[in-house]
C-alpha cells in the first residue's frame, strides 16, 4: 500500500526520486537462495569487473551505504591523524555532513571561499601552507566535487591542473563525485578521463542521486594514497553484511549505460527549465527574476523575492540556497518529465507574471 502520491514530482532535490526501476529488478535478481556476506558474493565481485573497467585494472573498490560514508572512509584513508583537507567552503563535506569528516576521521576541513563552487591551483593555495608547522594542521589533500554543490562541473583541464598542484606539494586528490555521471553526461566523457587520466587519487563514486537506493561506493585509483580501506569501512560502519544488494545496484547503473541515461536526461530536463525561464525573462513576461550559476548539469540556481519564491512552493518544493539574497536551487532527477518542467514553468510565470 502506497502511502504518497507517485505522480507527484517536485524540484527539491534529485534525493527526492525513487530507485529506477532497472535498479529495483536488478536488486530483484539478486534476491534469493544463498550468497556469501560482507562483499564476498558473485555481485561484489563483478561489480569490482566493471568499476575496474572504467577506472583501470588498478582500482579498488569498496562499496558503501551512502555519500558521507563515502567520503569520510576516503577521507579517513588518505590522511594521518594530523592531517587536513583543503576544500571549498560550499563542500558537501563541510555543509552538510555534520562534522563527520572531522568527528569520525580526526581530520581538520580547511575551506576556500568560490565564486562557483570550483577550486583553482590559486584558491587551494590560500589553505596549503604551514607544512611543517606543529601549530597548523597539515594540508595533506584536496577534495573537490563534480558536479559541484553550484551545479557548475569541472573540465578535465581543471581537474588535471589542480591533480598536477596538488601532487608537486604531496598532498593527494579526493573526488567527491556524488553527481560524476551528471558531468560525465555533459561533458561527452568516459569516467575515466574525468578521474584516473585526470590524476584523481580517490573517488567517492554516486549512485543514490542518479537512481540506487542506497548504494555509493569508495573507488580508490591509486592504491599507494589509501591503506587500511577494508578496517575503516568496517570501523565507520559502511561495511554492508548482504552487500550484494548494494552491488547490485551499482552494477544495475555502471555495467552497461544507465548512469549515463539517466544523468542525460536529468541534465536535459535542467536544460529545458533554464532555457524556458530565460525566454520568458527575454520577452519581458515575467520580472523578478535572474539565474545566478551556469545550469551546466542538473540544478538551476536563481534569485527570486521570497515571497515569490514561498507562492512557487505551493505546488512545488524546492529548497533556498541562500535565504539572505533570495537564492533558490531547482534541481531536476532522472524521472523528471517534460510536463513536469513544463508545468513548474507555468506556475513561476503566474506568479512573477506580469
Amino acid at each position: 500500500m502506497s502511502l504518497h502520491d507517485a505522480r507527484h514530482r517536485s524540484f527539491a532535490s534529485d534525493n527526492y526520486a525513487g530507485a529506477h526501476p532497472e535498479v529495483l529488478a536488478a536488486m530483484a535478481a539478486a534476491n534469493g537462495g544463498h550468497q556469501a556476506s560482507y562483499g564476498h558474493d558473485a555481485y561484489t565481485q563483478r561489480l569490482v569487473e566493471v568499476l575496474r573497467g572504467h577506472f583501470g585494472e588498478q582500482a579498488e573498490v569498496f562499496p558503501v551505504f551512502n555519500g558521507t560514508g563515502a567520503n569520510v572512509v576516503a577521507l579517513t584513508g588518505m590522511l594521518p591523524r594530523w592531517g587536513a583537507v583543503v576544500t571549498t567552503s560550499t563542500a558537501h563535506v563541510h555543509t552538510d555532513e555534520n562534522g563527520a569528516p572531522e568527528r569520525i576521521g580526526g581530520l581538520k576541513l580547511l575551506t576556500v571561499d568560490t565564486p562557483d563552487g570550483k577550486l583553482t591551483p590559486e584558491l587551494i593555495d590560500r589553505q596549503a601552507w604551514g607544512w611543517g608547522n606543529e601549530h597548523r594542521a597539515q594540508p595533506l589533500a584536496v577534495s573537490i566535487t563534480q558536479t559541484t554543490e553550484l551545479g557548475t562541473r569541472y573540465t578535465v583541464d581543471e581537474i588535471r591542473a589542480i591533480a598536477d598542484h596538488v601532487h608537486a606539494h604531496g598532498m593527494t586528490l579526493h573526488l567527491d563525485g556524488a553527481r560524476i555521471a551528471n558531468a560525465a553526461a555533459g561533458l561527452g566523457l568516459p569516467l575515466r578521463e574525468l578521474t584516473t587520466a585526470a590524476g584523481v587519487d580517490i573517488l567517492s563514486l554516486g549512485g543514490t542521486k542518479n537512481g540506487a537506493l542506497n548504494a555509493e561506493a569508495v573507488v580508490v585509483l591509486d592504491p599507494s594514497v589509501a591503506e587500511g580501506l577494508t578496517y575503516l569501512r568496517k570501523l565507520t560502519m559502511q561495511l554492508a553484511s548482504k552487500m550484494r544488494f548494494v552491488s547490485a545496484q551499482l552494477l544495475a547503473l555502471y555495467e552497461d549505460d544507465l548512469y549515463l541515461r539517466s544523468a542525460t536526461h536529468a541534465n536535459a530536463m535542467a536544460v529545458r527549465l533554464r532555457t524556458s525561464l530565460d525566454e520568458l525573462v527575454s520577452r519581458g513576461e515575467i520580472t523578478g527574476l535572474r539565474f545566478s550559476q551556469p545550469t551546466e548539469a542538473n540544478a538551476v540556481f536563481a534569485v527570486l523575492a521570497p515571497e515569490a519564491a514561498d507562492a512557487i512552493r505551493e505546488r512545488f518544493a524546492f529548497y533556498d540556497w541562500n535565504s539572505a539574497t533570495g537564492e533558490v536551487r531547482w534541481m531536476t532527477a532522472f524521472d523528471t518529465t517534460e510536463a513536469d518542467v513544463d508545468e513548474f514553468v507555468g506556475v513561476v510565470r503566474g506568479v512573477l507574471g506580469g
